[in-house]
C-alpha cells in the first residue's frame, strides 16, 4: 500500500494512530496491538515521538522481531497485521498496519496468569482496559454476527421505560433500577445492544447506554 506517513505524523496520535520512540518489550507492543484490532484498526509508528519529531530506529529486525512475537504469543487470538519501513528525514520509521479485526476480542496474555487476560480498546489517544460489557459487545460486534432478537422481559421494559424520560443510564443504575445483580444487568444490557434496542458509549472513560 502507499502509506502517507507525513499526514499521519503531522495529524498527530488519535484513536487511530499511535507513536512509540521505541517499545522495550513484545507485550507492551501486543497490548497498542490489541487494542487497535479491536477497535477501528490504525497504525503504530516506531521511531516517532510524541511530539512528532523523528527518532528513527535502531534496527528494523530488531523491531520487526518484537512485533511478530508481540502477535503470535501475546495476543489471543493471533493478530493479523502488516509492516512497512519507511525513510523519513534519513531515518527509518517502522509502521505496524492494523485492520479492524473479524475475531474480537483480543485479548493480552499473561505468562504468569492466562486467566486473567485483559480485553484493550482505543479510546482517543489510549489504549484502555475494556470493561466486561464492552468485551461482550466486541465478541458480537464482528461482521458476520447477526443482530439478535429478543423477548422483553419485566427488566428490559422498566429500562426502555426509563431511556424515554431520561437520557442515558449505567449498569449500576440500571441494577438498581430493576433490583437485579450487576451480572445480570450488565448481561441485559449487552443483549438489548445486540439486538439494537440501545446503544453502548463510553466518554472520558465513564460507560452508559441509551436509546438506539
Amino acid at each position: 500500500m502507499v502509506l502517507d506517513i507525513f499526514t499521519l505524523i503531522e495529524d498527530g496520535e488519535s484513536e487511530t494512530v499511535e507513536f512509540k520512540r521505541k517499545f522495550s518489550t513484545s507485550r507492551k507492543i501486543a497490548k497498542e496491538m490489541i487494542a487497535f484490532a479491536n477497535t477501528k484498526g490504525g497504525y503504530i509508528l516506531f521511531g516517532v515521538d510524541d511530539d512528532k519529531s523523528i527518532s528513527g530506529v535502531e534496527s528494523e529486525k530488531s523491531e520487526l522481531d518484537l512485533i511478530e512475537t508481540a502477535a503470535r504469543f501475546y495476543c489471543e487470538p493471533e493478530i493479523k497485521y502488516s509492516t512497512e519501513i519507511v525513510p523519513v528525514k534519513s531515518k527509518d520509521v517502522v509502521v505496524i498496519i492494523i485492520p479492524e479485526s473479524n475475531k474480537k476480542p483480543h485479548k493480552l496474555i499473561d505468562e504468569n496468569d492466562k486467566k486473567s487476560a485483559r480485553v484493550y480498546i482505543r479510546y482517543k489517544d489510549k489504549s484502555i482496559i475494556a470493561s466486561k460489557e464492552t468485551a461482550s459487545i466486541l465478541k458480537f460486534s464482528n461482521f458476520d454476527n447477526s443482530p439478535l432478537v429478543i423477548n422483553l422481559g419485566d427488566a428490559e421494559k422498566i429500562l426502555l421505560k426509563y431511556l424515554e424520560e431520561y437520557d442515558k443510564i449505567s449498569v449500576k443504575e440500571f441494577k438498581k433500577l430493576a433490583n437485579i445483580s450487576e451480572r445480570r444487568a450488565g448481561r441485559t444490557l449487552v443483549n438489548l445492544v445486540r439486538a439494537g434496542v440501545i446503544r453502548h458509549h463510553s466518554l472520558d472513560g465513564k460507560e452508559f447506554f441509551t436509546n438506539a
